[in-house]
């Protein structure tokens, strides 16, 4: 399943991003791997930021891009920002040690540049790839999972 979704300006990014949490943060489908591409300045680490947000997460927000990831515990489950652009290699993946991130139960990976380490990670939930559209953004959401498949209906409903 996928959608398209035209971002006008930041504060629909926000908005697309906070549509998000509640869907990660409850059951039946607590948790999920979203992978975010694009290029730079698309809106990779803003989408990031602003869904750890509502989910809880108060404080600075770094970008995880040197030192790679950073995590935050949300009460009842962690939430993880990968950042894999400075990965040179494939195999640095696996030399990083985040593969066990991916196994942790009801935890939130959002990881930019996934491509960086090819097909050495696992399947996502949710692929969402910015791309410029001037003014905006575009976002296209790609459901890989029965989960993410339940997010893309509930924010088709939250839209219509």
């Amino acid at each position: 399943m996928a959608t398209t979704v035209y971002l006008k300006d930041e504060q629909a990014t926000a908005q697309l991003a906070r549509s998000f949490a509640p869907l990660l943060a409850h059951p039946p489908h607590q948790g999920g791997i979203i992978y975010l591409s694009g290029d730079l300045g698309a809106g990779k680490t803003s989408f990031a930021r602003y869904l750890l947000r509502a989910l809880g997460v108060s404080g600075r927000i770094k970008s995880p891009s040197y030192a790679l990831a950073e995590s935050y515990d949300l009460g009842q489950q962690n939430a993880y920002h990968l950042d894999f652009y400075r990965f040179a290699d494939p195999r640095e993946w696996l030399d990083a040690g985040f593969r066990e991130l991916f196994t942790e139960p009801h935890a939130i990976l959002l990881v930019e540049w996934p491509e960086r380490a090819q097909d050495l990670l696992p399947t996502p939930d949710l692929h969402i790839h910015l791309q410029y559209q001037e003014p905006g953004r575009q976002a296209q959401l790609q459901a890989q999972s029965r989960a993410a498949q339940n997010w893309l209906e509930h924010l088709q409903l939250s839209t219509d």
